[in-house]
């Protein structure tokens, strides 16, 4: 028998960290406003959801690590936007937010969802916070819950 581990509907709640970055704010604002509408729609009560506001995406892995190595979270979701601009700056912050996001879940074995927006201009920030392109900080609720749920179902 073929065992598929593919559900995306979970009705389990559990302990998440939000990790968001100041940078950016009005952007990052609307992800963590769409994430917290997100997990009250899922039944996720307010001693589940513990927020941390970083400086900048480069903070993210550090803040998402701490939390994965105590213990106390079944999954992190990393909440930024990264705009590119005139430099190269853009290449190297969106390279160590994830990729330090990818340690961070793959060391502690804990799904560190990266809803950080990598985009080109402001207006593909807007369209990813509610507009066109759906809604990242939404996203990456809908990410965790389903992640979470396969990984229990593997154990």
């Amino acid at each position: 028998m073929i065992r598929i581990y593919d559900e995306q509907k979970s009705e389990n709640t559990f302990p998440v960290a939000i990790v968001v970055s100041r940078f950016n704010l009005p952007i990052t604002e609307e992800l963590l406003n769409g994430a917290l509408k997100r997990l009250k729609e899922k039944n996720f009560h307010d001693d589940q959801i513990m927020v941390a506001w970083v400086p900048g995406a480069v903070e993210i892995p550090i803040a998402a690590q701490r939390f994965a190595q105590q213990g106390t979270v079944d999954a992190v979701i990393a909440l930024g936007a990264v705009i590119r601009g005139e430099t190269s700056h853009y290449d190297y912050v969106c390279d160590q937010a994830s990729q330090g996001c990818q340690q961070v879940a793959l060391q502690n074995d804990v799904p560190v969802i990266f809803g950080v927006l990598t985009t080109e201009n402001g207006e593909q920030a807007g369209a990813r916070i509610g507009g066109a392109k759906g809604h990242k900080g939404i996203e990456s609720v809908d990410a965790a819950i389903e992640t979470v749920a396969l990984l229990r179902r593997i154990s």
